[in-house]
């Protein structure tokens, strides 16, 4: 179970993973080296998976976001294990989620522009193990964009 002292520190290094150990103990009024030990003990339990630079898309030439529907052929656990193998080699699908409803996964992929979109839909997207139908949902304005939980 988690202490009060324990999501503080949850919260501000969300927020700031950057910050450093003595900055952390003392918005959370702890010591540095209570504060020290608690963010190890959170990271080894498995509470913070990792820290991670955020990236500008724009900058960085992938300002298309899209989202995409993806209906399967057959629901079977192999032709699921040899789709899920295949998403995790594509630089392009920043998250894949396998979805109950009324298709079976909701994929998010970034890339440069809508003539990138359709060369990865065409050569790529389409001849991956059992997909038989995709929806794409370009995305016009980012209205929240989040990795921080509520706590």
């Amino acid at each position: 179970m988690l202490s009060d002292a324990d999501h503080r520190i949850l919260k501000i290094i969300q927020l700031e993973g950057r910050i450093t150990n003595q900055e952390l103990a003392t918005r959370c009024g702890l010591s540095p080296s209570a504060c020290f030990d608690r963010l190890k003990r959170l990271r080894e339990q498995g509470y913070i998976l990792g820290f991670h630079a955020l990236l500008d898309p724009t900058k960085l030439d992938r300002a298309l976001l899209i989202f995409i529907e993806v209906l399967m052929d057959r629901t079977t656990g192999d032709v699921f294990r040899e789709f899920a193998d295949a998403v995790t080699v594509m630089p392009e699908i920043l998250e894949c989620h396998m979805v109950g409803g009324g298709f079976d996964y909701l994929i998010k992929v970034r890339v440069r522009d809508m003539a990138a979109y359709r060369s990865f839909l065409v050569d790529t997207l389409v001849h991956m193990p059992g997909v038989r139908e995709t929806r794409t949902y370009a995305v016009l304005d980012e209205v929240k964009n989040t990795t921080n939980l509520h706590l």
